[in-house]
């Protein structure tokens, strides 16, 4: 049974013949799962073609996921599903409300051409390491989310720069890479900016930054807000039940310490916006609700995905901002 079939005279690359004639193959059934294709040395010999040009085939297929190469043994059909255009490698750091929102966004526009395989690093380096290191050579695009973790660029820098596009966050370090991001630092600049005259009946803007998951950008961004328009500040690690005094506000990344404040706040009858303000970061549906409403600093989670989707699927290659505002509620 002959699988590959090249006419030399084509117009058609003699790489892209070996892939139609497998695919081909598959939809006929005349391959099935486990089986053997034919050895990059017998393609070359049967139509005098070099083996850079079978094993770039193959390996096309691989990264599509229609076949696995077995050290020392050749390649096998790994998979009889070959209709997608791309198979997606997508590092989430964690999956919360907002990224949520990303993915399915993502999801919704890209599903239908592409296969998307999702892992978590949970901003573990070593996770985050072993995963891109199990999958580098597999897929046909790489998407990431390196979080502010340190040391993540030499790792990233291991596949194949044209296929990667950074999520989220980036730095210095990968300011080579295509990526749909945020910029924290000018995002909380602008989102207090907006809110200036609101934040003028408050005597002090609390920044409670914990740093493990959170840019540095929203600290640059806080304080410079501050330093230039001369509000009393501070920035905190963490808070439990710590006092609120009348006429702070408080900017709070994590969702965590956005419950604490409310329970501390009612277990001193204090009113919110009243006595004291919050500014929230990151939009989910419940902070429309949550008492009468909270003000949050947000990008667009949903407009991450759908650029995203677009430059993956039309090999787009581009550094984007995606768009920040403040959504002004009850909070403030």
């Amino acid at each position: 049974m002959k699988i590959i079939r090249i006419t030399p005279d084509s117009v058609v690359p003699k790489y892209r013949q070996i892939i139609n004639s497998i695919e081909q193959a598959l939809a006929q059934e005349l391959l099935k799962k486990n089986d053997k294709l034919p050895s990059i040395n017998k393609v070359c010999m049967e139509f005098g073609v070099s083996r850079d040009t079978v094993l770039y085939a193959y390996e096309t297929l691989k990264k599509k996921g229609v076949v696995n190469a077995i050290l020392g043994r050749g390649y096998y059909i790994k998979s009889t599903d070959w209709h997608f255009e791309e198979r997606i490698f997508l590092l989430f750091d964690e999956l919360n409300a907002f990224k949520e929102n990303l993915y399915n966004s993502l999801l919704e526009d890209i599903q239908q051409r592409s296969n998307i395989h999702v892992f978590f690093h949970y901003f573990n380096i070593d996770v985050f390491k072993k995963l891109i290191e199990e999958n580098n050579g597999n897929y046909t695009k790489y998407i990431v989310m390196p979080s502010n973790m340190n040391d993540t660029a030499p790792i990233i820098k291991t596949l194949p720069k044209k296929d990667v596009y950074i999520l989220d966050q980036t730095n210095l370090h990968l300011r080579e890479y295509s990526s749909v991001h945020q910029n924290f630092a000018k995002d909380i600049y602008n989102g207090l900016f907006k809110a200036k005259n609101l934040l003028e009946a408050y005597r002090r803007l609390i920044l409670i930054f914990p740093g493990k998951k959170e840019p540095i950008g929203m600290v640059e961004g806080f304080t410079s807000f501050c330093e230039q328009y001369k509000k009393k500040h501070i920035i905190i690690s963490n808070f439990t039940d710590e006092e609120i005094l009348k006429g702070d506000v408080f900017i709070i990344p994590d969702d965590k310490h956005l419950v604490n404040v409310i329970k501390q706040s009612k277990k001193q009858n204090l009113e919110i916006r009243k006595d004291f303000g919050i500014i929230s970061y990151n939009e989910t549906p419940l902070k429309s609700i949550v008492e009468n409403g909270i003000t949050t600093i947000s990008t667009d989670f949903c407009q991450m995905g759908k650029i995203l989707a677009e430059m993956v699927l039309n090999t787009r290659r581009e550094r984007i901002e995606n768009a920040s505002d403040l959504i002004i509620r009850n909070s403030l």
